[in-house]
């Protein structure tokens, strides 16, 4: 008897349009819920069919192709990446990052060293630990945590899908659906379109039923859901993605020459897999 078609989430507020009425939709499939830096370790090592994992992950793994249409993006603030500061940029030599987070990390280290030209020391910043407790000029936090955190002690809070549009005009992609090499989703790739479709239609009801597990106020929610938060991955996003590629590279943050196609089953997949290798080689 086959296994069933595993899918790792993230448990963050943002991915939930994304899995809505997901069991319903893909009753066979197993779906797997952790945070993002684990599932991209899970995708890794063949525990995992289909994941949303952080974009970064998708280059250094080399081998991944990604679903059409899907991804988590902003096109100017984000709020759930966050850069809380003691001193400004210019002044970081020390900073803590969520162990959680890859892409976003990478991103911080981006907008130091490329934007703002310094060059500071990195240490992890457990899940467990408090922000408050570190010993950094600087902690990167992410996800619902970000969203939460107030760190009176830090003097500045940049948002980081901000820093990154004021620097390029480009939007910002944290993660995509990923497939590993040799996977065959079958109807789940379906299923997970339809999610998305049924989730960004129901962010209010979303928002009114997460707020309370978050401590945050629903009408907030509702206007992250729908209107900081993007799904899409449209042209401009492709653009933002691979600007954001091409600095890890020069950083040694990401390899070179990797090719990122999309997964579709049956004719024509060659095709849409050429158009993403031209905009995303390095």
């Amino acid at each position: 008897m086959s296994r069933p078609i595993r899918i790792g989430a993230v448990n963050y507020l943002n991915t939930k349009p994304l899995i809505y009425d997901l069991p319903l939709l893909a009753p066979d499939a197993e779906l797997i819920l952790d945070v993002p830096s684990r599932l991209a370790d899970l995708l890794g090592d063949g525990s995992l069919d289909v994941a949303l994992i952080p974009v970064i992950e998708t280059f250094r793994a080399g081998s991944y192709s990604i679903l059409p249409n899907i991804a988590i993006a902003s096109r100017g603030p984000v709020l759930s990446v966050t850069l809380f500061s003691r001193v400004p940029w210019q002044e970081i030599r020390r900073v803590a990052l969520d162990e959680g987070s890859r892409t976003s990390a990478v991103l911080a280290q981006i907008l130091l060293r490329k934007r703002y030209g310094v060059r500071p020391e990195i240490q992890s910043l457990p899940m467990d630990r408090s922000a408050d407790e570190v010993n950094a000029d600087a902690v990167l936090l992410i996800g619902d945590r970000a969203m939460r955190a107030c760190l009176p002690g830090f003097a500045h809070a940049h948002d980081l899908g901000q820093e990154w549009f004021d620097w390029t005009g480009l939007p910002f992609v944290y993660a995509v659906w990923a497939v590993r090499e040799g996977a065959e989703l079958g109807g789940v790739a379906e299923a997970l379109n339809e999610a998305k479709r049924r989730g960004c239609a129901r962010s209010g009801m979303i928002a009114q039923e997460e707020a309370p597990r978050l401590g945050l106020d629903a009408g907030f929610c509702r206007r992250y859901l729908s209107n900081i938060i993007h799904f899409d991955l449209g042209p401009r996003e492709q653009a933002g993605l691979h600007r954001y590629y091409m600095l890890a590279c020069e950083l040694g943050l990401a390899p070179r020459g990797v090719t990122l196609p999309y997964y579709q089953d049956g004719p024509g997949s060659q095709d849409r897999a050429l158009i993403a290798q031209t905009q995303l080689e390095g």
